[in-house]
């Protein structure tokens, strides 16, 4: 699995050396890399994996001046037949009247799904932050006009926020809602905090539970364990 991840991850990071060698010399920006694991592959408060552990990791390039951004991951899920998700996305992170913004499209698709499985995604995604002090904000928005799967078009609303209680230990909490066409519309919510033991290394715990009514895993309540590394 481990094997399969690595060459995922660097099939979907290739583009990426493209992106990075194509770009002037005065704005030739930088990488940056992640990886980790978690005991649940959790996104909008779902779980991705069945509720079993996952691992992931990513690469991204951004410009000098830090406002156009190409990134490209891999991550371990138990979905449609696949084992193995992957993601290319770009986008663009301004600043206004205070605010800091994410602007970003990114395509999924996902490896080895059973036969007649809509296998591949377009995600878009708008985010809006604000930092005074310790406390954070964000209010986001994510739409896609036809998810993997049986899922078509979803929509998904949340807001978050956070506080930093030390330089290493960090909270927040969020609440967000989606709807789908073709699968349960729900609420979800999610309450954790992380600590940094070193730059590089972060330990993340985290409740997630949804109000959708669905026998299983997928929408269940779960305390998630992780631990994520940067380079």
């Amino acid at each position: 699995m481990l094997r399969t991840l690595t060459n995922a991850a660097l099939l979907a990071a290739a583009p990426l050396v493209l992106l990075a060698s194509g770009a002037h010399a005065q704005d030739a920006g930088k990488w940056s890399f992640g990886a980790g694991a978690a005991t649940d592959n959790r996104s909008k408060d779902a779980s991705k994996s069945n509720g079993d552990p996952f691992v992931y990791g990513t690469a991204e390039w951004e410009s000098a001046s830090g406002l156009f951004y190409g990134s490209g991951g891999a991550e371990t899920i138990d979905g449609g037949g696949a084992k193995v998700e992957l993601e290319l996305g770009a986008g663009v992170r301004p600043e206004f009247a205070g605010f800091d913004f994410n602007l970003n499209a990114t395509h999924k698709w996902r490896v080895d799904a059973d036969p007649g499985y809509d296998a591949d995604a377009w995600e878009f995604t708008a985010d809006m932050k604000r930092s005074i002090g310790p406390a954070k904000a964000r209010l986001r928005l994510q739409y896609s006009p036809d998810g993997t799967g049986s899922t078509k078009a979803w929509t998904w609303y949340e807001g978050q926020l956070g506080w930093d209680f030390t330089d290493k230990l960090s909270g927040s909490v969020a609440v967000g809602r989606r709807e789908q066409n073709n699968a349960p519309d729900y609420t979800g919510w999610n309450i954790g905090g992380s600590y940094a033991l070193t730059r590089k290394t972060e330990l993340e715990l985290r409740w997630y539970d949804t109000d959708a009514k669905v026998p299983g895993e997928q929408y269940a309540s779960a305390l998630v364990a992780g631990i994520n590394f940067s380079f």
